[in-house]
């Protein structure tokens, strides 16, 4: 009997009626471990009426999860052919997750899926919860999944994943643990002290009942693992044996795997087992009723036992033939056996990177490499190679760099021109990545260099192309053009698709500034390519650089289009890095559209949700320093300061030009030192070769020192052009048509008092405080008395109810400040900060810290 779970039930029970009708949805349990999550699974899907197609799965424990496991595991209950699908589908994911979703829906019937365990899943397999999830709504399946609520690496994937699917589509169901009253219940029922129980449980329902299972009735046992295996002490000696090999068994070991491994005694000895309530009887298989109770009985084996009874399970398993190879290598590592870990794990990551679990293949070559000592140097330099690449696919640019350096060594030692030409070029790349742009030329130019010296051929062409893309990112337009020519032509020779591709964005993007139709052409072309032949990151890359190029000429509809597609599709592909850095290019977009909140909202989860390279979060820094500096926040200067640094290994001319714009605006505002934002203006001019290029610095310096001749205007977008020629009123137009309030505001500062009163109107409004004083300053300056001022802060800090203290706190959330930082920085109790942070968010009626920021921005609180 369950208690306290029928809202629960309800809840899953009102879900499954809407699948039925067509509604489909995910519903997402979850509590702490023991909490009873796959006790109210059971009572549910005992529930479900019959006709309904009811598939279950789980995830396992794992040392490095089973790629799509799960999947696999739903496909054999729904009789469909899934390594077969895989094969067709050339292991891309979107087509065999489409593939997936005709299998499970069937428009006629009711299908409840079931994947337990989720903190334990893979990379892909979190993707098809994203893919379903997000097509879920118009079809007559109900997904229900399970995960804990701790604070590991597994569960922050999972609430990342699940916040992808769109919030209507999904549930998220609290699976609380039992009441003081409710274990009182149950110990009265059993004869026991009910007190004792919940103080050694805390409602934990594994727990409380593995304690109430307890054979002595006068001594509770100290605790859950004593409970469990005081119980187990009770088993005879062979089937103690019996359960001792189970134990190294993630989730459920199969009947015939038992049999080889212990023999034909073993089926007296498992009924033993089950019939001591420490083993379930699947049918085909024998689990332990909780993985808490298997780690218990595992925790206990000695070294020499744990490899024995592994080295017995992967001969079992082998012999069997079918068995996926991330199984294999989990207990080829755990039974020590290194010839079987250097020969399978290197497999093992290749089948998990084919399907996009870019994480799992990682962890799987670092297994590889562990046992790559006696390995032929080539064999190893590869191992390298294909490691720094799926690091890199993940963010981890520095293990990236020292796996590649690897890589080139071995090469070089082999004297294998080609493939240390490519090391370099790869190198090239990350340092780029890393911010260090004089690392990323050297290493491009040592590339060239050194494959000039060999037959060209496509490392050569990629080589190419990947100067020209430096070239493209320095603004250095015809050593773009250039390039970009040869690494095509020695691509299209050498019939490589993918470089093509990849030298098209380069020149693409710099055509945006001499020949825009030519230019558009070209990216298009580029990401035609891209999607026909699933070029993955170079369909990301040219989705970023058309967005970009809408950005740049003003065409912020295009812009808008290519960024909710690129953004989409990074989602649907676990192209995490890209995915970010096209955010905080939409948070840029969302800031020149005066949507602030939003754009802050965005820019900050990009900065503080992920571990992304230093590349990736400039964008998002770009967005959210302007925001914070035209807000008047003094937190703008740490992102300053990170911005700043992409300047001093190289000053790259595209983020000179977003860090020196932000100086000019600080500037203008009093806030920095007008020589140095002009000397950054001057410097950013001189590197650039079109003056399109220097549209907006050109404003910024007209507004810094008017009597500088704004020079050769041709070009420029008619917003920027109109305002150097003295048009304020045409380009404060110009930016009203474009919906950019806050330039339409700049531009009216330069008129007469009327246009100087409504660009009051519009600053105040966008809450730019600091921006909207200046303007009173000049407005005085000019011999205008009466100027109305914004309200004043106390009277907004009133108005939401909100203390000193807890204004305080509320300015250190905005920032991404965790409770701890929070605590040591207002030098007070991480308790009493969680007691500050519950009163904010409840005055302010939010759920979440990034929503409490929103609305703190939305009301001018801060």
């Amino acid at each position: 009997m369950l208690l306290e779970r029928q809202t629960q039930l309800e809840q899953l029970g009102g879900f499954l009626s809407e699948a039925a009708r067509g509604c489909g949805h995910v519903a997402a349990l979850s509590g702490e471990a023991g909490a009873g999550k796959s006790a109210l699974v059971e009572a549910f899907v005992g529930s479900v009426a019959d006709g309904a197609r009811i598939f279950r799965s789980a995830c396992e424990d794992l040392s490095i999860p089973d790629p799509l496991g799960p999947l696999y595991d739903l496909a054999r209950e729904a009789q469909w052919a899934m390594p077969q699908a895989v094969a067709a589908r050339r292991g891309e994911r979107l087509p065999l997750f489409s593939d997936a979703l005709d299998v499970f829906e069937t428009r006629t019937r009711l299908t409840l899926l079931v994947i337990e365990d989720l903190h334990w899943a893979d990379d892909a397999t979190l993707d098809f919860v994203r893919f379903l999830g997000r097509r879920i709504a118009n079809t007559h399946i109900l997904l229900l999944l399970t995960a804990r609520t701790d604070r590991s690496e597994g569960q922050m994937r999972v609430r990342r994943a699940l916040g992808e699917i769109p919030a209507g589509n999904v549930a998220r169901i609290d699976v609380p643990l039992l009441s003081e009253a409710a274990v009182l219940s149950l110990a009265a029922g059993a004869g026991r002290d009910g007190d004792a129980i919940y103080r050694a449980t805390a409602g934990n329902a594994f727990f409380v009942t593995e304690l109430l299972s307890a054979e002595n009735e006068t001594a509770l046992p100290a605790s859950v693992r004593d409970a469990v295996l005081a119980r187990a002490e009770r088993l005879s000696a062979g089937a103690r044996a019996m359960l001792d090999a189970v134990s190294v068994f993630p989730r459920r070991a199969d009947a015939w795997a038992l049999t080889g491994l212990c023999g034909v005694a073993s089926a007296g000895q498992l009924a033993e087992c089950v019939a001591n309530g420490l083993l379930d009887d699947l049918g085909d298989a024998y689990a332990f009723r909780h993985e808490i109770a298997r780690r218990a009985i595992e925790t206990m084996l000695t070294t020499s036992h744990r490899r024995e009874f592994n080295q017995r399970a992967l001969s079992a398993l082998l012999e069997r033939g079918d068995i996926a190879t991330a199984r294999l290598v989990h207990h080829a590592v755990e039974a020590h056996n290194l010839e079987t870990v250097r020969e399978l794990a290197p497999v093992a990551a290749r089948e998990a990177s084919r399907v996009g679990a870019h994480r799992d293949a990682v962890g799987y070559y670092e297994v590889a490499l562990r046992q790559a000592d006696n390995l032929p140097e080539e064999e190893r330099a590869g191992l390298y190679e294909h490691y720094a690449f799926e690091c890199h696919l993940i963010g981890r640019i520095d293990e990236a760099i020292k796996a590649q350096e690897q890589a080139r060594a071995l090469h070089q030692a082999l004297g294998n021109v080609l493939k240390e030409g490519d090391s370099l070029r790869c190198l090239s790349r990350f340092a780029y990545l890393m911010g260090d742009r004089q690392a990323a030329d050297t290493f491009g130019a040592e590339a060239v260099a050194l494959l000039e010296s060999a037959p060209a051929g496509p490392e050569l062409a990629m080589a190419y192309s990947n100067l020209s893309q430096l070239a493209m990112l320095a603004e250095r337009l015809d050593e773009t053009l250039s390039l970009g020519a040869r690494a095509i032509e020695l691509a299209e020779a050498a019939n490589r698709p993918d470089i093509v591709c990849h030298a098209l964005n380069n020149v693409g993007a710099a055509e945006q500034w001499l020949d825009q139709d030519s230019g558009r052409l070209h990216l298009a072309r580029s990401l035609e390519i891209a999607l026909a032949q699933n070029f993955q990151e170079h369909a990301a890359r040219a989705f970023t650089n058309c967005a970009c190029s809408g950005m740049n000429q003003l065409e912020y509809s295009e812009a808008q289009s290519f960024l909710d597609r690129g953004i989409d599709y990074c989602v649907e592909n676990d192209l995490a890095t890209w995915r970010d850095y096209m955010r905080g290019v939409r948070a840029q977009l969302l800031l020149r559209h005066g949507r602030w909140d939003e754009a802050g909202a965005e820019a900050l989860e990009v900065i503080t949700g992920t571990h992304a390279a230093a590349l990736v979060r400039y964008p998002a820094l770009v967005a959210l320093s302007r925001l914070r500096v035209r807000r008047g926040d003094p937190s703008a200067e740490p992102l300053l300061a990170e911005t700043k640094q992409f300047l001093e290994k190289g000053a790259e001319l595209q983020r000179l030009l977003a860090y020196a714009a932000v100086i000019a605006e600080q500037a203008w505002l009093g806030e920095a030192d007008k020589d140095e934002a002009l000397r950054l203006i001057g410097l950013a001019e001189s590197l650039s070769p079109t003056r399109a290029v220097f549209a907006e610095l050109a404003g910024w310096r007209q507004m810094l020192a008017p009597d500088i001749d704004p020079g050769d205007t041709t070009g420029m977008a008619a917003p920027y052009r109109m305002l150097l020629a003295g048009d304020w009123q045409g380009a404060a137009d110009a930016w009203a048509d474009l919906n950019a309030p806050y330039e339409r505001a700049l531009a009216l500062t330069q008129g007469d008092e009327a246009a100087q009163r409504a660009a009051l109107d519009i600053l105040e409004a966008l809450g730019a405080r600091p921006v909207a004083s200046h303007v009173r300053d000049i407005m005085r300056q000019n011999g205008v008395i009466h100027i109305a001022r914004g309200p004043r802060r106390t009277t907004r800090a009133n108005s939401a109810g909100l203390t000193q203290r807890q204004m305080e706190v509320l300015q250190l959330i905005e920032r991404g400040l965790s409770n701890k930082r929070i605590a040591e920085h207002l030098a007070i109790s991480p308790k009493t900060v969680d007691h500050h942070v519950s009163a904010v968010l409840g005055k302010l009626d939010a759920v979440s810290r990034g929503e409490a920021s929103a609305a703190a921005r939305a009301s001018g609180l801060i």
